[in-house]
């Protein structure tokens, strides 16, 4: 496998609504009572500074209708492929917080993929908004795109020099300082992980962790206990991150010597995240709203801003605070798997590095 830059499988709007349908939408009766139950990570609702809370209050007002959030199962998208396998309810209306591998999982562990529905684009005011680019390269056309990320290097400019590619970090000089995630617990550390494999393919990714972990990478299981734990209380000197890093940092008026931002070979892994409505969903209108509010320029502000992540939406459709523009770095060459390399592939891939580098 040779190394890419932005494979085009993970944007290519055309993609969508082809390779036929997963699921029907007649059009029959959609309404439901009201309630839009909505599952998303921990880490949208959590706080009240976080963007749930502002969506939900912001919502409930503008469509006179109850919000419901729901936090993602341990399993995280599995929880669901399960339940579906088995013909189990599903106590949720749409999913937000989809990465591309949860896509792949889900057609490669149901027979049919009959999880979520194909999304009807004409039902979608503001669906064109979402740049080409960011979109997840879904060919039954279930997802849209909300936000995106570029997974980078957050280092210690007072501790250790920037390193110039992903093999600097098997050197002497790195020695002790990197901390990683799980790629089987953490969306970070599977898109880190996934960037190696890019970087040294199938049949040498392997050998570049042993590598890595002869250097003393460190790997905990997930993002939080890694970047809010480990790294800010100072226990190393880099850390698997976000390359939005620099505008928290700014927030709290951190160090910024801490939070410097790296892009190793000037790349930076890509990580749009998307929204899609399940099959059996109680209120189909009601989530269709729901989406064509979350791409709204004022919504697609507050999500940047409080989660700090790039919007999904063009320019033209958002305006971000000065700050936003000013410490948000994006890398030269943004690089990713899309839908047809994970297809067949992920879970072995993962499972591989899982046996050997795992929680070390």
């Amino acid at each position: 496998m040779k190394r890419r830059a932005l494979l085009g499988a993970i944007g290519s709007g055309s993609a969508l609504g082809v390779a036929g349908c997963l699921t029907r939408d007649d059009g029959g009766d959609e309404e439901g009572d009201g309630t839009l139950t909505v599952v998303t990570y921990e880490s949208m609702i959590d706080t009240e500074d976080s963007a749930g809370p502002w969506l939900k209050e912001r919502f409930e007002d503008e469509f006179d209708a109850e919000l419901e959030w729901k936090q993602l199962p341990d399993g995280g998208i599995n929880h669901y492929v399960q339940r579906a396998d088995r013909d189990a309810g599903i106590d949720a209306d749409v999913y937000l917080g989809l990465n591309v591998d949860d896509l792949v999982r889900v057609d490669d562990q149901l027979d049919d993929g009959a999880l979520f529905r194909e999304l009807d684009r004409d039902r979608l005011e503001r669906a064109g908004r979402v740049r080409d680019e960011f979109a997840l390269g879904d060919p039954h056309g279930r997802t849209l795109t909300y936000d995106m990320g570029y997974i980078s290097l957050v280092y210690d400019e007072t501790e250790v020099a920037e390193p110039a590619s992903l093999e600097d970090l098997t050197e002497p000089e790195y020695e002790n300082t990197l901390l990683a995630q799980n790629a089987q617990k953490a969306d970070s550390g599977q898109a880190f992980l996934l960037w190696t494999i890019d970087a040294f393919g199938e049949d040498g990714y392997l050998d570049y962790w042993q590598r890595l972990e002869d250097n003393g990478v460190r790997v905990l299981d997930g993002w939080s206990e890694s970047y809010s734990g480990a790294y800010m209380e100072g226990e190393r000197s880099m850390v698997v991150s976000y390359s939005t890093d620099q505008v928290y940092a700014n927030r709290f008026d951190y160090d910024f010597s801490r939070h410097q931002v790296a892009f190793p070979d000037d790349q930076g892994y890509a990580n749009p995240e998307g929204m899609a409505i399940f099959e059996g969903a109680g209120d189909v209108d009601l989530a269709y709203d729901f989406f064509d509010f979350v791409l709204s320029s004022e919504a697609q502000a507050e999500i940047a801003t409080r989660n700090v992540q790039y919007p999904a939406v063009a320019d033209e459709h958002v305006d971000l605070d000065e700050e936003f523009d000013e410490y948000a770095h994006t890398p030269e060459e943004m690089v990713s798997f899309g839908y047809d390399d994970l297809q067949g592939n992920l879970d072995g891939w993962v499972e591989d590095w899982a046996q050997e580098f795992a929680g070390q």
